[in-house]
């Protein structure tokens, strides 16, 4: 009896905690106090626009055209561009507007860590942008963007991604998904003091705390958290929208979020002095987005084995009936290419993929390239 009793409540322990990001943690934001911006009106400032990109030629004309847009409407805004020794003519795309972007080609694969500090290095703007080369911006993304810096407390400010083509497969119908409680999480990060780091589609910080850092972090991770370290406010803004295609096979999404999961490991390896030194809000915060989806597959597993052994423990057939169904949904879901079986199969990837990358860090290995994904 006592058995069961801890089986069951390492199952229910496992199944509250890959609920916490999505479910607790938005509940507990959602009480917590607004934290108002102070209302300060007054010049906008300088800024600087920086991106990196490898073979992205098939975006290039879609990108440099957003580019002519919003240089059109800010004729003094920088924009500079890594090109991170691209094999399809990208780097030669763009350096074709010269008159409208800052070419920086670098010596080969280096990363687009290493490339965004060759960028800020020679950006010269009060306020650093930074975005992807497959990301679009709207037209008055950057007015609002820099708005916000009215407020001296503000030190830096994350935009909104909005996806497209969530209809293409049930991998992007997830992605999707996921990055719209994302953006909500985010929201309510913001509303309630500081968003706990920003991805890479937009975002921005003043230059003057722009931090240094290894080549195998997430740079936007490590660049935007560097606000919270100085005491000033990394807020979101709503108004601020980028456009990205979403992904929509499976291995790149594996390929991808495994990447992306051990540099976020070492990313939070590199910081962590400066993450012990945080309020305890901001701790609360970090640990729930963060920490907690990193083990999201570890929490799975576990909870899979203590389900698998009480239903051994109550009933064989019960066993054999629950293993024997957990497999059809499986074979289901790995057939489809949409519903909801195909989405359940999708989360279990993208929860594998995580703990994959993250154990992968822990061992000491490192990913500083990257490769865009080809079903964009």
């Amino acid at each position: 009896m006592a058995t069961n009793l801890i089986l069951g409540v390492v199952l229910l322990l496992c199944l509250a905690a890959v609920a916490w990001p999505f479910l607790f943690y938005p509940l507990i934001l959602r009480a917590l106090p607004t934290v108002a911006e102070a209302p300060v009106e007054g010049p906008k400032p300088s800024a600087s626009l920086l991106f990196c990109a490898y073979n992205e030629a098939a975006a290039m004309p879609e990108k440099l055209a957003n580019l002519a847009m919003l240089r059109a409407r800010h004729p003094e805004l920088a924009i500079l561009a890594f090109d991170d020794g691209s094999s399809d003519g990208t780097g030669d795309l763009i350096a074709a507007q010269d008159d409208m972007v800052t070419l920086v080609r670098g010596p080969g694969r280096s990363g687009k860590a290493y490339g965004m500090k060759q960028l800020a290095a020679r950006a010269r703007g009060d306020v650093l942008i930074f975005t992807d080369a497959n990301v679009l911006l709207d037209a008055d993304a950057i007015d609002n963007l820099l708005a916000r810096y009215a407020d001296p407390q503000v030190g830096g400010v994350l935009g909104s991604l909005h996806y497209i083509g969530a209809e293409d497969s049930a991998t992007a119908s997830v992605g999707s998904l996921y990055w719209r409680i994302e953006e909500k999480l985010k929201d309510e990060e913001s509303r309630t003091g500081n968003v706990l780091g920003a991805d890479g589609s937009i975002f921005s910080i003043r230059r003057s705390l722009y931090p240094d850092f290894p080549d195998s972090v997430l740079d936007d991770l490590t660049v935007s958290m560097a606000v919270v370290f100085a005491g000033k406010r990394l807020v979101k803004a709503k108004d601020v929208i980028a456009r990205e295609r979403l992904v929509t096979a499976r291995k790149d999404e594996y390929r991808r979020k495994v990447r992306i999961a051990a540099r976020a490991w070492h990313t939070h390896a590199h910081l962590r002095p400066q993450l012990r030194r945080m309020a305890a809000l901001d701790r609360f915060k970090y640990a729930s987005r963060k920490i907690v989806r990193w083990f999201g597959g570890l929490f799975i597993l576990l909870g899979a084995v203590a389900a698998g052994a009480l239903a051994m423990r109550l009933s064989p057939a019960l066993y054999l009936a629950g293993a024997l169904g957990a497999a059809l949904v499986i074979w289901i879901g790995v057939r489809a290419k949409s519903g909801p079986f195909a989405a359940l199969v999708d989360v279990m990837i993208a929860y594998a993929a995580t703990l994959q990358g993250v154990a992968k860090a822990m061992t000491g290995r490192t990913f500083t390239v990257w490769n865009p994904a080809q079903s964009r």
